[in-house]
């Protein structure tokens, strides 16, 4: 009996060892003969950014990723935009890609859009609404759920001043209204006996000669309490009165009025003057509205320009800060056959590890939250950050359309070719065609 249970046990020992190394040896098998992660190159196409601004980003998404590499390709910017769409419709464009903030309108359905309605969100709608400021959220989801874009940095409008010219014209402290601005621009403005204005109290009132124009007039206009579109953003509503108050016309009245002769208490600009910019890294003008990333510019064109920036002026009745943005974010594109790399890049970017570095070398604001107070101290770029926060913009079909119009509406007023009814509605009208033809 012994020797027969003996002889069972290890009969039974023997089938149970033979599975063990069966199973053993099956997964040594399938671990030596297992597949690498197949290799991902990812194009990235931007414009104005520098590739040394996503040096650090890259590397450490790279050492998270190691069977994925990023190749980013900058554009100059007036090559960008047609290099977009002329790659989407060759099918040679890149995975993800730079966009201006009010161009989701026009391009979405090149976009490949991140939902949160999946079991395990790569990050998750109300995730972007905690990390970013509201203006991101109004310009890059749409429906709560659905995020097309992840913003870079969010830049706003600020007041760019000549420090010595307000010290010669006894000005103490900057303005923080229109209404003081109104009251410190005869101080600061020189006329000659033939009428020729020797120096400016600011660059406002033309269309061409002063940068951004556009966008100072669309600041004023929702300052005012303009409407910008209807609720369904399906057709814009800025010359439409609102609560019997026509806020465009009032807009478009106050900003043209420094360029006007006949306004002799505002009379500051005009179209000989030098492109403001310049006009104010000569000290020609003694204040600019313009945003951080003319702050390099500045710096280039003037090493001993002695200016201070303050922030954008407001209504002196206003009872909440409206501020302007002007950002730009990273999109995924529809045709990337790598879309979920992609995203994860997209996502990885808003990690503090990765924006931060971007942040310093691009020397931008930011967009998140987390970051605004960080910068709150910075002599030169802490005006900018809390800005964000009360930065709002407005749905442009097309942005650049959009622009040449109200450049138009504007030298349309101050050469006496429409009133200002009139040109308001012509600016209306012209940009609900195009919208209403891209329904």
């Amino acid at each position: 009996m012994l020797e027969s249970f003996d002889t069972k046990k290890l009969i039974i020992f023997g089938v149970i060892a033979a599975v063990i190394l069966g199973i053993v040896g099956f997964f040594i098998y399938k671990g030596l003969n297992k597949k690498p992660p197949e290799k991902i190159t990812l194009q990235f196409w931007g414009t104005f950014d520098d590739a040394s601004y996503y040096k650090d980003a890259i590397a450490g998404f790279k050492a998270l990723h190691p069977n994925v590499s990023i190749v980013f390709r900058q554009l100059p910017y007036g090559e960008y935009e047609p290099a977009l769409v002329n790659g989407f419709a060759a099918g040679t464009g890149p995975d993800f890609f730079m966009i201006h903030h009010n161009w989701l309108p026009k391009y979405y359905q090149l976009m490949q859009p991140l939902s949160d309605d999946s079991k395990e969100p790569l990050y998750t709608f109300k995730q972007f609404q905690e990390a970013f400021v509201d203006v991101a959220k109004d310009d890059l989801t749409s429906g709560g759920a659905t995020i097309w874009a992840m913003p870079l940095y969010v830049d706003t409008l600020a007041l760019y001043y000549n420090k010595d010219m307000f010290n010669t014209a006894a000005i103490t402290v900057p303005p923080k209204t229109w209404e003081e601005f109104v009251q410190d621009a005869p101080k600061l403005t020189k006329i000659d006996e033939r009428g020729n204005i020797i120096q400016s109290a600011a660059a406002i009132g033309t269309a061409q000669k002063v940068n951004r124009a556009p966008d100072i007039l669309s600041l004023l206009m929702l300052q005012s309490g303009a409407r910008m579109t209807n609720d369904e953003n399906t057709k814009v509503t800025f010359a439409e009165s609102v609560n019997g108050f026509a806020a465009g016309e009032q807009a478009v009245q106050f900003y043209t009025d420094f360029a006007s002769q006949a306004k002799t208490d505002r009379y500051t600009w005009n179209d000989q003057q030098e492109y403001s910019i310049d006009a104010f890294a000569n000290g020609k003008t003694a204040m600019m509205f313009n945003y951080s990333h003319h702050l390099p510019t500045l710096h280039e064109k003037s090493l001993r320009l002695n200016f201070g920036i303050a922030p954008m002026l407001q209504p002196a009745s206003a009872n909440k800060r409206i501020d302007y943005a002007n950002y730009w974010a990273l999109a995924v594109a529809k045709q990337s056959k790598h879309p979920v790399e992609a995203w994860q890049f997209l996502v990885y970017m808003t990690t503090t590890d990765a924006i931060i570095p971007y942040i310093n070398t691009s020397q931008r604001p930011p967009a998140t939250r987390a970051l605004i107070e960080k910068l709150r101290n910075n002599p030169e770029y802490g005006v900018f950050g809390p800005q964000a926060l009360t930065a709002r913009s407005w749905y442009q079909i097309d942005s650049a359309k959009t622009d040449e119009l109200f450049n138009k509406l504007i030298d349309d007023v101050n050469f006496n070719r429409a009133t200002i009814r009139d040109a308001l509605d012509y600016a209306q009208n012209q940009i609900n065609v195009i919208m209403s033809k891209s329904q």
